[in-house]
């Protein structure tokens, strides 16, 4: 079983998911008080990671009589944040049929989200339905053409999501995130041979700042070029930037350095307490050691903090931890409740399908 690095599976599983910024940015129109109490209530919680609670309140938003449009949108940004795609869907679906021609961001927001679910979903004709209406109105726009791409390739038309791709790269010039997730959806799919050659036309963009070369290692990671990676971080990592700490424990362990991996991720916690990501990452550096009682303690640090933000990693590992330690009941009935709590991750359905062997 694949150990679980820091952001790796939220990054794979939410590759399609929109930021959740927008969402943050609509809170604000509710004012947190007054008719849509409830819908305020559960996007705060949204930006805290407190999906199951942000559901609770849209769900009572919805039987108070609040806003339709924003309970049900806020509804489904809590289904995805819980992977239940399918129902995040059908509440985008609700959220849409309270809207007008005149509502034109509100409804390009909704059916954004609802490709996005769709495509998470497997649904990938109603990702495509969602991806023409908004390419009517804007044949440039970039998340519309990234999504209808994902969805191509989710039907195994390989051409057309290609045509896609480009589309929205050329689109969106300078966009390194763009290409970074194009390269993980053919990643997910077993294609990174084609995935590569996004990641080398990345390579292209002239960096301007810490996030950029935090990207810029993210791409040599993924290329395996581990020397050049390093190279590019060096600044943001002296200056203590949290996800190049992040991105440098994570190439020390690709490369056997459980020493200087720990280095980086104590520094996390020098700079912002213990965090889901700086315990999973120590816990990552016990189990390449083999000391899985100490990752299982950090696991368990992990797992203490507030929210739900970088704990799936843990969760993942966790399961990892047990199956190495031979406590294959243990390990099961952790795997168990990780498909219910993340039923859209096939890596942890695989392995609980293994595990029901031992």
């Amino acid at each position: 079983m694949r150990l679980r690095p820091d952001g790796k599976g939220k990054r794979i599983l939410l590759l399609v998911l929109l930021l959740l910024s927008a969402a943050v940015l609509l809170a604000g129109c509710f004012g947190g008080s007054g008719g849509n109490a409830h819908t305020a209530k559960g996007m705060k919680l949204i930006d805290e990671g407190e999906y199951a609670s942000a559901l609770g309140e849209f769900e009572a938003a919805v039987l108070d009589g609040e806003d339709e449009i924003m309970a049900y949108r806020g509804q489904g940004l809590a289904y995805m944040s819980l992977d239940r795609c399918a129902d995040a869907a059908s509440s985008f679906d609700m959220a849409l049929s309270y809207t007008d021609r005149k509502m034109e961001d509100t409804r390009r927001d909704i059916l954004l989200y609802k490709a996005s679910a769709c495509c998470r979903a497997g649904m990938y004709e109603d990702a495509l339905e969602a991806c023409d209406r908004l390419l009517e109105a804007d044949e440039t726009l970039t998340d519309a053409l990234f999504l209808r791409g994902v969805a191509c390739l989710g039907l195994d038309q390989q051409e057309k999501a290609r045509v896609s791709f480009d589309a929205a790269c050329a689109s969106s010039r300078g966009d390194y995130d763009l290409y970074l997730r194009i390269y993980e959806v053919y990643e997910s799919m077993n294609l990174t041979a084609i995935g590569d050659e996004y990641l080398q036309s990345a390579l292209q963009i002239p960096p301007s700042g810490d996030e950029d070369y935090c990207r810029m290692g993210q791409i040599y990671f993924y290329l395996g070029q581990f020397d050049q990676a390093q190279e590019v971080l060096r600044s943001p990592v002296e200056k203590k930037y949290v996800p190049a700490l992040s991105l440098m424990g994570q190439i020390y362990l690709a490369l056997g350095d459980q020493a200087h991996a720990a280095v980086m991720y104590r520094e996390i916690e020098d700079r912002e307490g213990k965090t889901p990501v700086s315990c999973n990452g120590l816990a990552l550096c016990s189990l390449a050691e083999g000391d899985c009682t100490q990752a299982l303690a950090y696991i368990e640090e992990g797992l203490s903090q507030s929210g739900d933000e970088g704990k799936q990693e843990l969760y993942f590992n966790e399961i990892v931890a047990y199956e190495r330690m031979l406590q294959f009941d243990t390990a099961r009935e952790k795997a168990q409740t990780y498909i219910e709590r993340y039923p859209a991750d096939e890596e942890g359905k695989k392995e609980y399908d293994f595990l029901l062997t031992r």
